[in-house]
């Protein structure tokens, strides 16, 4: 299969530098930030106090600091966010034109494999790339390997990073310590007590609605979120997957990820 590029105007940068940088960082974030190394590319989240998923984001390892690869309608919100928590420490937070792209289904030359799932391809972030194909493109890419986009699919505020699959995704380091929101994510992993989780589904015809009811008989067994012909992602109960699924009156299958446990 050809590999195929395309430049995500969804996404934009914020550029944190400084001595203080990554242990700025390190304690706020989901992910392990002091031993990013310069080049490396990881998946995280800004968390609420609460545990629940307020910025999802790519991190980039810079000499100097660390650049975050966010939602382009959430830069500002997260900008004024970090500000916020920075205080005293020794850091610039700003905003950074460079674009971002990705390619797939094969890690382009000048890319950095995505580090969620195998076979969703590669990042880069500014340069000069030739990209013939439309971001749509990549979000069907993505939709069929069945990652979700937090962005697009998590309800502000509601859910918990690991109803969006980040536990699976490389997205949290549970050996790393404290980090906002710590305390619920940690518990809901420790216990097991996972009873929602993002998941595509397949059916005929176009998307149905943001919202949506998924209907397993006449019990409620989640809600679909972002979608397009053919494929979208859910928001699923695991305890009613079993049996005939529907989404208004139309039939509608779970499409398991292969790097999902079942």
């Amino acid at each position: 299969m050809t590999t195929r590029i395309a430049r995500l105007d969804s996404r934009a940068l914020i550029r944190v530098s400084g001595p203080d940088a990554k242990p700025f960082l390190h304690n706020l974030l989901t992910q392990d930030v002091e031993t990013l190394a310069e080049g490396e590319l990881r998946f995280g989240a800004l968390l609420s106090p609460p545990g629940r998923l307020l910025f999802d984001l790519f991190l980039i390892g810079e000499a100097d600091g660390v650049l975050l690869d966010v939602a382009a309608d959430r830069r500002d919100a997260l900008l004024q966010r970090l500000s916020m928590y920075k205080l005293r420490a020794r850091v610039a937070v700003e905003a950074d034109d460079r674009p971002v792209f990705a390619s797939w289904p094969d890690v382009a030359d000048g890319f950095t494999a995505d580090p969620r799932a195998p076979g969703l391809g590669g990042r880069r972030y500014g340069g000069q790339v030739a990209a013939e194909a439309a971001e749509a493109d990549w979000q069907a890419h993505r939709l069929a390997v069945g990652v979700p986009d937090p962005t697009a699919d998590a309800p502000s505020d509601k859910t918990y990073p690991i109803e969006a699959d980040f536990d699976l995704l490389d997205g949290i380091d549970f050996r790393k310590g404290c980090f906002v929101g710590q305390e619920t994510t940690s518990r809901m992993k420790r216990r097991g007590s996972i009873k929602n989780r993002m998941l595509p589904l397949a059916f005929d015809g176009p998307s149905p609605p943001f919202g949506a009811e998924v209907l397993n008989g006449d019990r409620r067994a989640g809600e679909v979120l972002s979608g397009m012909d053919g494929a979208a992602m859910a928001l699923l109960r695991l305890d009613r997957l079993e049996g005939a699924l529907t989404v208004d009156g139309r039939p509608v299958e779970v499409r398991w990820p292969d790097w999902m446990p079942q």
